[in-house]
């Protein structure tokens, strides 16, 4: 994994999300790595590690939080804002360098309701700061639950049982839980519901939108059937029987 450091000018950016004002994000570039990545077309905007693969690398914004504050200082209105939504706000850089907890602490002192989403127990860590903050909600991205799969599409994103241990315990903690079904990979919808019911307040899905980059993978490993407009419908439908009121909307990122 190739890093950098860099330093940005602005770090609220304007959100067409349903309930979210502003999204941020700490990190250009991810290293989860997953195959199926939507945000792949972030690569062009890397400003020290130009034409690197997308989940090769990962610029840190250093200053981000300072930027942040300053943003915020400047809002006449509180608002609410997802962290993130073209990076996991704690891939593995993040126990480095602490942005994203930087970050939460300046939304939690100004006053604003945020969302995160993420892969990683990591988000553990800031239990003390969500506690103290106005209106929050942590997602976890469980698109499967088969731990095989998750090994070959997101080869160095935790493992699933790690993030339903860690949605159990936002759940104890008494912070609204969701989960983000996205994309819709090759799953046993009954078992994943049944893992992930118990501590979900709601779940959000979405198909596999950019089926081309994984093709060749999936048809690699017998998942054909998966790139499917017809897997994508009845995959949801069968999560929508299961999970009846707890579904509660279709996509969480722009």
């Amino acid at each position: 994994m190739q890093t950098a450091e860099i330093t940005v000018k602005s770090a609220l950016v304007r959100s067409r999300i349903p309930g979210v004002d502003y999204v941020i994000n700490p990190y250009l570039g991810c290293g989860h790595g997953c195959k199926y990545c939507y945000a792949v077309f972030m690569k062009k905007y890397a400003r020290r590690l130009q034409g690197q693969a997308w989940g090769s690398f990962v610029e840190a914004k250093v200053n981000i939080a300072q930027v942040l504050r300053a943003e915020l200082a400047r809002k006449r209105q509180r608002g609410r804002a997802l962290v993130a939504s073209v990076c996991d706000p704690y891939q593995p850089l993040e126990g480095k360098y602490r942005l994203t907890r930087q970050c939460l602490e300046a939304l939690r002192d100004y006053g604003w309701g945020l969302d995160i989403l993420t892969r990683s127990p990591l988000v553990l860590r800031d239990l003390d700061i969500l506690a103290g903050a106005a209106q929050v909600t942590v997602g976890f991205s469980i698109p499967t639950d088969d731990e095989a799969v998750r090994r070959i599409t997101e080869p160095q994103a935790p493992p699933i049982p790690a993030r339903i241990a860690a949605l159990k315990r936002v759940a104890e903690a008494g912070i609204h839980p969701w989960v983000f079904i996205a994309p819709m990979l090759p799953m046993n919808p009954a078992r994943l519901v049944e893992i992930i019911a118990p501590y979900a307040d709601r779940v959000l899905m979405d198909a596999l939108n950019y089926r081309r980059q994984v093709q060749h993978l999936f048809r690699k490993h017998g998942w054909d059937y998966a790139l499917t407009e017809e897997y994508a419908a009845a995959t949801r439908a069968e999560l929508g029987r299961l999970l009846g009121s707890k579904v509660k909307g279709a996509r969480a990122h722009e």
